[in-house]
């Protein structure tokens, strides 16, 4: 599990309070390990992006926790694999 974050500027965050100056990203090492955190994550607070299959061909979803924390949840599927 690799856990990263970033700190949040104007240009993305015009009115930064605590909980919204930073995003939290998980890389997972399966799709049933990114939605159990996706769930859990999720629960009492708001999806921002439905966890799923994307374009850049990983498995990845955003929400924003009920402590008002933005988390992105994301599995890199390996190579050949859908």
């Amino acid at each position: 599990c690799l856990l990263m974050g970033s700190d949040c500027d104007e240009g993305w965050c015009p009115e930064v309070v605590v909980g919204n100056n930073v995003t939290l990203s998980i890389n997972v090492e399966s799709r049933e390990q990114a939605d159990k955190l996706f769930e859990g994550l999720c629960n009492g607070g708001k999806i921002n992006m439905q966890i799923g299959d994307v374009f850049w061909g990983s498995y990845y979803g955003m929400c924003t926790d009920k402590y008002g924390v933005t988390w992105m949840i994301n599995y890199v599927k390996p190579e050949g694999n859908s």
